[in-house]
């Protein structure tokens, strides 16, 4: 056998290999993955599952693809936990060639079909990737310390200079991921592109620009996952080790990026008030715009401030801070007191935020409501507009994604049990109603029962349905990767 070297007695079948590093001590559920595999199906996701007919239940696949991807997900958790306790490469080895450890399957069938040092290369890689993983991460041992991490690094965002249109920019987009990651628990979360646009009130040309350009350069965003079909993009959310410019996208002085005297090195502003508000049409492009969304948020975390303070807190050019001051007075959301500024008692009405009154004894004026500020810009509806146009598009998709689905082809004559069968012409639609039956199903015309192979799409037409047409698009893309590689490798 090729990998006799790791065999062991039959009384050491159900005990974990000892090493100088301890792996003795594996907790039981990875005990478990080890000896047994995954039994629960925890791992077995993506390409190795898919909807059944109903579209609401999921089911295992049994092909080859399906379950190497499902057994690579388990070779890679393997490999995170021995990482973790401080394994070895070798020890990680140990395990996973180990003839009787059910989670060693998919290396041991590399091994088996391409040889021992295709095994071991596909397994430093593994290795060196989950090593990687590890030491950039934190292990968390509840929901608790998840939303203590979260919390870090919300003050983390409010402290952080953002200059310029494109760094307020980004700030919005980045308090959007951190809504979704507090919805989800943690700092990896599910987001489309769709979503976070509408949730931080811009274009999904803007959110890419900013994505490319400030986010992932800078490490506070990872995509781990491209979103397709129904699901969206899974994000990990980071706060970089320090601020770093990139050299790929230098600052843009147009968009006053350079850092400046004026401007402090740390911000000071409430980024819970910014990302309730950042949404609203009063704070468009072509409305107030993220500076004054950045000096409410100012404002709202540190009342009274002067426009020095309030140019450093907000990281907001001192020209930019009096134009937008001044406009937030003549809408009645800012109120000056000799030379401090401070948001009106009302002018976060609704937002479960109570501010003092500025001048005792003398009712403030009322806010203008933000529907008629963003009246008065211009930018009502653009909210209501994005929506129903993502909404087309994702109705657009889907349909598109079912037509897919339906694997359509031209029409082909096949022998099936010894007779000719005729899938009809490019535009049959018309199919008979002899052939019909509930369900999209299709009848036999000499039987008279319902062929299981056979369906009615949705414009009439006859589908023939095979097991090679339940493959997924991972699983097609993976096939076609693997394909290529032969073709290269054979020329």
């Amino acid at each position: 056998m090729p990998h006799s070297t790791y065999q062991t007695n039959p009384q050491q079948r159900h005990s974990h290999p000892s090493g100088p590093s301890g792996l003795s001590h594996l907790p039981p559920v990875v005990s478990d993955l080890v000896l047994l595999g995954d039994l629960t199906g925890r791992y077995a996701a993506g390409s190795y599952s898919r909807l059944a007919s109903d579209g609401r239940a999921v089911v295992l696949r049994g092909d080859r693809q399906g379950a190497a991807e499902h057994g690579h997900r388990i070779t890679a958790a393997i490999a995170c936990h021995v990482a973790r306790i401080g394994g070895t490469f070798d020890q990680l080895t140990q395990l996973l060639l180990h003839p009787e450890h059910e989670g060693g399957r998919h290396a041991r069938s590399i091994a088996l079909r391409s040889g021992e040092s295709r095994a071991l290369g596909y397994i430093r890689r593994v290795w060196s990737s989950a090593s990687e993983a590890v030491d950039t991460s934190r292990a968390l041992g509840s929901r608790h310390e998840a939303y203590e991490v979260l919390a870090g690094l919300r003050d983390r965002i409010e402290t952080t200079p953002w200059r310029g249109e494109r760094g307020r920019t980004a700030l919005r987009v980045l308090r959007a991921h951190l809504n979704f990651a507090e919805t989800a628990g943690g700092l990896l979360h599910h987001a489309s592109e769709r979503q976070t646009a509408e949730e931080a009130g811009i274009s999904r040309t803007t959110l890419r620009a900013v994505y490319e350009s400030v986010l992932k350069p800078q490490g506070w965003l990872r995509r781990l996952r491209v979103g397709h079909g129904r699901e969206g993009s899974t994000w990990y959310l980071n706060a970089p080790s320090s601020r770093f410019r990139t050299t790929q996208y230098p600052p843009d002085p147009a968009l006053e990026e350079w850092p400046t005297p004026e401007t402090a090195t740390t911000a000071d502003i409430d980024s819970t008030v910014l990302g309730q508000l950042m949404g609203h049409d009063a704070f468009a492009h072509h409305g107030l715009g993220s500076a004054a969304l950045v000096i409410i948020s100012a404002l709202c975390q540190r009342p009274h401030q002067t426009v020095t303070e309030l140019v450093g807190s907000s990281s907001v050019s001192r020209a930019t801070t009096y134009r937008i001051l001044r406009r937030l007075a003549e809408h009645g959301l800012s109120h000056h007191t000799g030379e401090t500024w401070a948001l009106t008692p009302r002018a976060l009405e609704g937002l479960g935020s109570s501010l003092p009154a500025l001048v005792p004894g003398r009712d403030a004026v009322r806010a203008q409501g933000w529907d008629t500020v963003a009246e008065q810009h211009g930018t009502r509806g653009l909210a209501a507009r994005r929506r129903a146009l993502h909404a087309a598009q994702r109705a657009a998709y889907r349909e598109a994604l079912d037509r897919l689905a339906e694997h359509r082809s031209k029409a082909v004559v096949i022998v099936r049990d010894g007779r000719q069968v005729l899938i009809p012409g490019p535009r049959p639609d018309e199919i008979p109603s002899a052939w019909r039956t509930s369900g999209g199903r299709v009848l036999d015309p000499l039987t008279g029962r319902a062929t299981p192979d056979w369906r009615i799409a949705t414009d009439g037409r006859l589908i023939l349905i095979t097991p090679s047409d339940q493959c997924s698009y991972d699983e097609l893309a993976a096939a076609h990767a693997e394909a290529l590689s032969e073709w290269n490798s054979a020329a």
